[in-house]
């Protein structure tokens, strides 16, 4: 299930503009032309906000995320129409053809559940077309980032449209390696409404991630540091064998 930052109604409209930043997608669109990749799947779409910049570039893209509210989101966007939406994940997808499948920020580690992981590695090989590339990336746990997510690290004040004041931060809940939790509180405008979202992430090691990619008929081509967070992440290239 979704992370109620992308599942309430109330939360979701709010990711974008609390997260203007994502410079991070420039890597994918980097790979996306390097492969010359025409149509793509993006895993845990979100908000939508990369595959309507690939759409924009004139490439077929599906998005697919469990989220509606965060799919409600992306639908409203301009140039929605562009985009294949399917509300679900991995595990059940129509039959694709891509030349690329993406998971970009945390999606990878927010699938925590080790059965549904491997569901979506194997749905991911299945959407792919021989020769396609799977791309992701997942923090590396031996830097903790975990220690970081407090109050005082992450909480910021940012002015909305529409809704005033919004103050935000995280908070550590529980760290019981490979799983962390914490929570994300958001204070909104004059009347001080408290809403929370409460996510639970999964930390893989490198040798797990690659004999993951392994069971699930991929070659690791490459685990590339994250040109944005030099030192703190994997980035993985693998691919679908072609014949």
């Amino acid at each position: 299930m979704a992370d109620e930052m992308f599942r309430d109604p109330r939360l979701a409209p709010l990711y974008d503009p609390l997260d203007p930043d994502r410079s991070d997608l420039d890597a994918y669109l980097r790979i996306t032309e390097e492969t010359g990749a025409r149509q793509v799947l993006d895993i845990g779409c979100g908000t939508g906000v990369f595959a309507l910049l690939l759409a924009g570039r004139g490439i077929d893209v599906v998005g697919v995320d469990p989220a509606r509210a965060s799919l409600d989101v992306a639908r409203g966007k301009p140039g929605a129409d562009r985009v294949r939406w399917i509300e679900g994940d991995a595990t059940a997808l129509p039959p694709l053809r891509a030349d690329l499948a993406t998971m970009t920020g945390n999606v990878a580690q927010a699938i925590d559940d080790p059965d549904l992981w491997r569901g979506t590695l194997r749905g991911a090989y299945e959407a792919l077309r021989p020769g396609g590339l799977l791309v992701f990336e997942t923090r590396d746990p031996a830097r903790r980032a975990w220690e970081e997510w407090t109050r005082a690290s992450t909480y910021e004040v940012t002015e909305l449209p529409g809704v005033g004041t919004v103050e935000s931060w995280d908070d550590l809940v529980e760290v019981r390696l490979p799983l962390v939790t914490f929570r994300a509180t958001y204070v909104l405008g004059p009347d001080g409404r408290t809403l929370t979202s409460e996510s639970t992430l999964r930390f893989r090691e490198r040798r797990e991630v690659e004999t993951d990619l392994t069971a699930a008929g991929f070659i690791v081509e490459d685990v590339r540091d994250a040109p944005d967070r030099p030192g703190l992440e994997f980035v993985f290239l693998a691919r679908r064998p072609a014949p």
